[in-house]
């Protein structure tokens, strides 16, 4: 079965807009609903309107009631692991179970800049995501209450062959790529080769890719790349009428 997603782009909006949006995608039928985790817009106005994931996170499980929700994906270097995990088992409370951890190591210069962090070297990122993997695991076994759902699903960001896709062999439980297809299928089986080389069995891991609009004539293509779980990312204004197309598209297969 494919499961299909959707990333709302929490910038260039108003809460009233993004709250209606995840309402009416949940009612369409989409089995996750993402945010992304920055402080300020990707694109557009660089000073236009934008709102902190996790705070937004709280609200979508309110919103909700079916569809998981996870923000795709999180910065690991803007919180302590130990807090992250301590949020992450609160709105999964507050979710009924919903929630999934989405996790990277950052790469948005500006974020680090203007809010005080460290930007330091992409190693220096992916050892701080290294590091806090077992430490958020650990909280979510011994901290009270547990988790609804314990462990709490984690998702791994990125393509990065020798680090990014072994953390992912070793920890997660999703791991979500980019198009094309070519490309994913290329990471997909670099993520196998770790599995074997670590012992766990690739099949446990639900591979997701990221998509947009423009993508949606090569479905198919992300489907024999290995995709089980396709995401389709958004701003305002919101494009219902794809999401509709890739719901239909499920329903024919």
């Amino acid at each position: 079965m494919i499961r299909l997603g959707v990333q709302l782009h929490p910038q260039h909006t108003t809460y009233a807009s993004f709250a209606d949006a995840v309402c009416k995608i949940e009612e369409m039928g989409v089995d996750t609903i993402w945010n992304w985790d920055h402080f300020f817009p990707l694109y557009g106005d660089p000073q236009g309107a934008h709102f902190e994931a996790w705070a937004l996170l709280t609200a979508m499980a309110t919103l909700t009631s079916r569809a998981e929700i996870g923000c795709l994906v999180t910065c690991n270097s803007y919180r302590n692991p130990s807090l992250l995990a301590h949020m992450a088992k609160t709105v999964d409370h507050i979710s009924g179970g919903r929630l999934i951890l989405g996790l990277g190591a950052g790469w948005f210069e500006r974020d680090y800049r203007e809010y005080g962090y460290d930007f330091g070297t992409a190693p220096d990122r992916l050892r701080a995501l290294r590091s806090a993997l077992p430490i958020i695991l650990d909280r979510w076994r011994t901290e009270v209450p547990l988790p609804v759902r314990n462990p709490i699903p984690i998702c791994i960001g990125g393509g990065g062959e020798k680090v990014t896709l072994k953390l992912t062999a070793q920890y997660a439980n999703i791991w979500n790529g980019f198009s094309p297809a070519e490309n994913f299928k290329h990471k997909n089986a670099i993520l196998d080769n770790w599995c074997y080389e670590l012992g766990r069995d690739p099949a446990e891991i639900e591979r997701s890719i990221a998509i947009s609009a423009k993508d949606l004539a090569n479905l198919d293509a992300f489907v024999a790349a290995g995709a089980k779980h396709i995401i389709l990312g958004m701003g305002e204004p919101w494009d219902f009428e794809a999401v509709a197309r890739m719901l239909s598209w499920r329903d024919s297969l």
